[in-house]
């Protein structure tokens, strides 16, 4: 900032005086000496302020100019009124006083307030150098908070699994002609292999603290699915949910078999190496902000319900964090899904007690009411997921095409959700062996889904990673023993359905900061490149308006009776591009992945970041690797990194 002063040569229009008046010249001189005494005094103490370098100095420079400044003034306001006697019968012309007084004053404000204004800029100007990991967490993937700490902090992750555990089944069964009953036994099956595939991830997989549960992804070839003329046409309602169920079970045992191979063939782990900090930072950041429509949209259905959840979860996190009524934990950090999921049950609770929603359209009771999920009275007792509980699974090669585009959109979902969660956790990024080997073993979780019939894939559960970053723990076994709560809440069903019957609008609460929070780790891989660049300057920016745009605009034409924008003959083609294009990180992985990798590519290796990725794709080319990611039980001796 630099501030200019620009003032007339005098207010009477620039006019001299006339016959033998007091020289103008003379005045403008004599007035230019407090200017050139500050001059001396600002330079003074420049020097001694860039020997001492610090806010202090940077006032006490402000002070002493400004109180010369005011003594000054004042002499030379004596000098104007007292003018006249002092030069006896000589014709005193004011203006020029004015006008030399206004020139050195506003010369000197101009010095001042530049001088004060660069002194400052320079204490403020700190320089943030890049990091691998960060730095602002209190426990790490391999460390582990108390085992009380620990034991809440994983019944915090089971709370808030259940939100997308409930609301696929939720969304999908009754579609597929089931009951409320059969509602609550999948929501239990999902859970249940939920559990498991976290388990199989944390242990064998990457070994990050990622919960894997349900995909959204899915949606679209299981409509594809259940809209097929074959199922539409059998009468009964339950009989039509049991095929349909078989039909999504076949569909996703096939597809899963593409992920195992990628996975395993580390064909994923050699398509990462064209990826790069430019390229990835899109897509972690829209595998966050890409999921706004599950955030405020549905917090908006009961205002009443979620804003307050909201407030309260921003406020107990961020603005109490360093409140510790108990010892040295700060509970208001540690813990805000569990208080504030309390605070607003009850007070939705009582809403419903009180009658408040008797009225309310329909669409506003199944919100924001407590006992319209119908989870509790139909949930049994004690249920045991357990294979080819629905039947055996029946396969057709559309059906299995249009779920394969759901399991490429789960893949690289996973994969932007892996790097945050790296980041989160205080990891090095995982390497393209370990990538892969995460994927072979998510195939394998796609495949248990099958088997079990969950009614959808597998993806990393994005809240889950955010709540690493809001909680500041990043510790693997908090996820594996919350892992363990899954399990115990789907073997005993009612104890689970009443947690499950949380009202939707709590968990968009929660999904408005956790979603943003995943995504600003993404466009945190920024740090690491030359943002100074057109050239990343347009990948950044049309990779994130493309990732948002395009599927905003297919969606547009999905759902309500709308088969989607790409409408041909085929339904599993117009299932699998619709698929592709609704999901914002894929778009993004696209888009930024080609441009970067077409666009001055050996020009602009160090403005991409890559001499501080290359150590990160291999295994071996960062010690910290073996300590994150190593496979525990010794297995490395019989499975060596690649």
């Amino acid at each position: 900032m630099v501030v200019s002063a620009h003032f007339p040569a005098s207010i009477n229009g620039g006019q001299r005086p006339v016959n033998g008046g007091f020289s103008g010249q003379r005045l403008r001189f004599e007035m230019r000496i407090p200017y050139l005494a500050l001059s001396v005094i600002i330079v003074t103490q420049e020097s001694k302020a860039d020997l001492y370098p610090t806010n202090r100095e940077s006032f006490g420079l402000f002070c002493s100019v400004l109180f010369c400044y005011v003594l000054l003034w004042s002499v030379c306001s004596v000098l104007f009124c007292l003018g006249p006697q002092i030069f006896g019968g000589q014709q005193f012309e004011a203006t020029w006083v004015v006008d030399g007084y206004r020139v050195a004053s506003a010369s000197l404000l101009t010095r001042l307030i530049n001088q004060v204004w660069r002194r400052h800029t320079v204490m403020g100007d700190i320089t943030h150098q890049p990091m691998d990991q960060l730095q602002d967490l209190e426990y790490c993937i391999d460390s582990n908070p108390p085992w009380i700490e620990t034991i809440l902090l994983a019944f915090q992750n089971y709370i808030l699994v259940l939100g997308t555990s409930a609301m696929i089944p939720s969304l999908l069964v009754p579609v597929m002609g089931g009951s409320d009953g059969d509602k609550a036994r999948v929501i239990q099956t999902l859970l249940f292999v939920a559990a498991i595939k976290t388990l199989l991830q944390t242990l064998f997989g990457t070994r990050l603290p990622a919960i894997v549960g349900g995909s959204f992804a899915y949606i679209v070839p299981i409509a594809y699915i259940i809209s097929d003329s074959s199922l539409q046409k059998i009468d009964d309602p339950h009989v039509r949910f049991i095929h349909t169920m078989r039909a999504i079970q076949g569909a996703i045992i096939v597809a899963s078999t593409i992920q195992i191979v990628l996975g395993y063939s580390q064909v994923w782990g050699l398509f990462s190496r064209f990826f790069s900090p430019l390229g990835m930072a899109p897509v972690v950041g829209l595998v966050g902000l890409g999921l706004f429509q599950r955030g405020f949209p549905h917090l908006g259905n009961c205002v009443e319900i979620g804003l307050p959840m909201l407030l309260l979860v921003i406020g107990l996190s961020q603005y109490l964090k360093h409140v510790k009524p108990l010892k040295e934990c700060p509970i208001f950090e540690r813990f805000p899904v569990l208080i504030c999921v309390s605070i607003i049950w009850l007070y939705s609770s009582i809403l419903t007690a009180s009658g408040a929603y008797r009225n309310s359209p329909h669409k506003t009771q199944i919100s924001c009411r407590t006992d319209r999920a119908n989870l509790i009275s139909t949930a049994p007792w004690i249920m045991m997921p357990y294979p080819l509980q629905w039947g055996h699974p029946t396969f057709s090669a559309g059906h299995s095409f249009a779920m394969m585009s759901a399991v490429l959109v789960s893949m690289v979902e996973s994969t932007a959700a892996y790097k945050a969660a790296s980041r989160l956790a205080i990891a090095t990024p995982p390497p393209a062996y370990v990538l892969s080997r995460g994927i072979g073993w998510q195939g394998i979780g796609v495949l248990l889904d099958g088997l079990f019939g969950t009614v959808t894939g597998s993806t990393v559960s994005v809240e889950n990673v955010g709540l690493l970053g809001l909680t500041r723990v990043g510790s693997r076994r908090v996820v594996q023993i919350s892992a363990g709560f899954m399990i115990l809440f789907s073997l005993f069903g009612k104890f689970g359905a009443v947690f499950a019957s949380i009202p939707l609008p709590i968990f968009a609460a929660l999904y408005c900061v956790l979603f943003g929070l995943v995504g600003s780790v993404g466009l945190s891989f920024l740090q690491f490149t030359n943002m100074n660049s057109m050239r990343n300057l347009i990948i950044t920016g049309l990779s994130l308006f493309l990732g948002i745009s395009i599927p905003q605009f297919f969606n547009e034409y999905w759902g309500h009776g709308h088969p989607g924008l790409v409408h041909t003959h085929a339904g599993w083609f117009n299932a699998f591009l619709n698929t592709i294009f609704m999901s914002p990180p894929t778009v993004a992985l696209i888009v930024a992945v080609f441009l970067d990798n077409t666009l001055e590519v050996e020009k602009s290796k160090k403005d991409r970041g890559m001499p501080w990725w290359v150590k990160f794709r291999t295994y071996r080319g960062d010690n910290r690797n073996e300590e994150f990611y190593t496979l525990p039980f010794n297995l490395n001796r019989f499975f060596p990194p690649t």
